[in-house]
């Protein structure tokens, strides 16, 4: 692979690896393994300040963006909003990791006050987001959130980056109109679940029904997004439209952000063979500081995406620390760091010159 470094961060990288042929790095899936064994544990401290602080800001700002009457207030009140609640909503992917009883009540409190109130429960996400992380899955046809994108045709970059501001009103006809319709037409409930239960970017995918402690879960979810949908609709008579039409607004922008962080989570450079964990870990990106503005578009660690892909379990908080270990163990020109690069931009660059030679 030809490539630029300073830092240890890619600036371009102008061929394509042959990612499903990439041989495993022993080295480095050993010293994932080895220098973060004391990394492991969810602070509560951490994730449950970060959380609430973070669902505070954004219904405050969502407050002042729907109340106030000058212009500049409703765009800081939107933006303040946007930002923060896609924070808040970002602890989805933290849900789908985290192991049984570390972190009690989290799950429950995040649904009510962030899942729900969005129209994204957790249901949608969990058992959904590990078959991401499945090794045999990841980059193929059966991988939930893969598409080769940077193979795809130039049109659909911007195609995927639009399609993001529907999701408010997708999400509202999905919980108002089609799960009442479910209950009342089985075979409909099915297609309901197997193509529009899950948050996903691969159309082709199709979700199976839940069984268990999920499937108890995902009824109680479902019922309050239902309920929540229907006061929605119900407010414009109350209230009139402004409220719904500025929360709408807030929540595109939330996810459009959304997705563009998830263009830039991958290199999206597999045609859809089976790959090593290496070469999973190449075709995913870490944006590490000293990005400045990283933080803020690939919040809840979501900046060290590939170093989640070697170590799905470890809690955001510790990913930091574990790629500065990494980093100084491994060494300038490891394989660990050619999945370093610099930002969301050059990121996008890369992408849309690969569309560009496809197209």
């Amino acid at each position: 692979m030809d490539k630029t470094m300073s830092g240890g961060v890619s600036r371009d990288v102008p061929t394509r690896p042959a990612l499903a042929a990439t041989p495993d790095d022993s080295a480095m899936l050993r010293a994932a393994v080895d220098l973060t064994r004391d990394l492991g544990k969810a602070k509560p401290s951490i994730y449950w300040p970060d959380f609430l602080g973070s669902a505070a800001l954004g219904y405050a700002g969502l407050a002042v963006a729907i109340t106030t009457s000058q212009g500049w207030l409703v765009v800081l009140g939107g933006l303040v909003a946007a930002v923060t609640l896609y924070r808040a909503a970002s602890f989805i992917h933290e849900l789908t990791h985290i192991r049984n009883g570390s972190l009690r009540g989290f799950r429950l409190a995040w649904n009510m006050l962030v899942g729900i109130p969005l129209l994204i429960p957790s249901f949608m996400y969990e058992g959904v987001h590990t078959q991401h992380h499945a090794k045999t899955r990841y980059g193929t046809v059966d991988d939930p959130e893969y598409l080769p994108l940077a193979l795809m045709k130039p049109w659909t970059l911007p195609l995927f980056i639009v399609a993001a501001l529907l999701a408010p009103v997708a999400l509202i006809v999905r919980f108002a109109v089609l799960t009442p319709l479910g209950v009342l037409i089985p075979a409909l409930r099915r297609e309901i679940v197997a193509r529009y239960s899950a948050l996903t970017i691969n159309p082709a995918y199709r979700r199976r029904p839940p069984e268990g402690e999920l499937k108890r879960r995902w009824a109680w979810q479902e019922t309050g997004a239902f309920f929540w949908a229907l006061a929605l609709i119900a407010s414009v008579p109350l209230f009139g439209w402004r409220p719904l039409l500025t929360g709408v607004a807030i929540f595109s922008a939330v996810a459009v952000l959304n997705q563009l962080r998830t263009l830039v989570a991958h290199l999206w450079e597999n045609e859809g063979e089976p790959m090593t964990v290496t070469g999973q870990y190449l075709d995913s990106v870490n944006v590490p500081p000293p990005a400045p503005l990283a933080g803020l578009w690939a919040p809840v660690g979501l900046r060290y995406h590939a170093l989640h892909h070697l170590l799905p379990s470890m809690p955001y908080h510790s990913l930091g620390e574990a790629h500065r270990r990494l980093t100084a163990h491994l060494g300038a020109g490891s394989t660990y760091q050619r999945s370093n690069h610099a930002g969301m931009l050059p990121l996008v660059a890369r992408i849309a010159r690969s569309t560009m030679r496809v197209g």
